[in-house]
């Protein structure tokens, strides 16, 4: 398998990353908290499900609990909740197995992220001959600048024993690892609403509510 850069007509495995420990929220499952009465993770799914081909989720401890999904549910690609990075891996593992070039990620907290995600996504690398791609709006306090969202990335599968290997080295800073391997930032707008919006606190969720009410196409 290669690291080219992907078609922009691509339609790889997807994997929605919900490994994290919620300690901002309290513990538990973040994706099961309610937004205008629908899960975060259901969000997620409906709006990941159109864009990519096989779907699986990304989650530790007992994936019973997250059976009503009838998805795969991958743990972490490496040991101690080293962060997003091992579900990364765990995505490309995954997708390895499929047989795919590439596989897109997204964050189960994020339920609003845009509906041509992974077109973009691919699109970039195409565009750049990059291996790989992640979303970036603009910074709000850099103008000129853009801010990137690491989970919402297309990572090559066959990168994955690198990766295995920098988080056995100690790298658990996404950017750390994708800018090493020539990452290219996708760029999309930050407006009606901010399309990456995520729910890291209790507060949040009464956010999500508003942007709910203030685009009744989200309900």
């Amino acid at each position: 398998m290669s690291a080219r850069p992907p078609a922009p007509d691509l339609r790889p495995p997807g994997v929605i990353l919900a490994g994290g420990r919620a300690t901002r929220m309290g513990g538990g499952d973040k994706g099961l908290r309610l937004v205008a009465g629908r899960s975060l993770m259901a969000r997620a799914i409906e709006r990941l499900r159109p864009q990519c081909g096989p779907l699986a989720l990304n989650a530790n401890g007992d994936p019973a609990r997250l059976a009503g999904f009838g998805l795969p549910v991958l743990p972490d690609g490496a040991p101690g909740f080293p962060g997003p990075l091992a579900g990364a891996l765990a995505a490309m593992d995954w997708a390895a197995g499929l047989g795919a070039s590439h596989v897109v990620t997204a964050a189960a907290d994020t339920p609003f992220f845009p509906a041509d995600l992974v077109r973009r996504l691919a699109e970039a690398a195409h565009a750049a001959g990059a291996p790989m791609a992640m979303a970036a709006t603009p910074d709000p306090e850099r103008p000129g600048r853009l801010w990137r969202h690491p989970t919402f990335a297309l990572w090559p599968t066959a990168l994955r024993e690198d990766l295995r290997a920098a988080l056995a080295s100690g790298v658990r800073k996404v950017v750390l690892w994708t800018d090493a391997h020539g990452c290219v930032d996708a760029p999309f707008p930050a407006g009606p609403f901010d399309p990456f919006f995520n729910v890291n606190a209790p507060d949040d969720i009464d956010e999500a509510e508003r942007i709910v009410r203030a685009n009744p196409e989200l309900r």
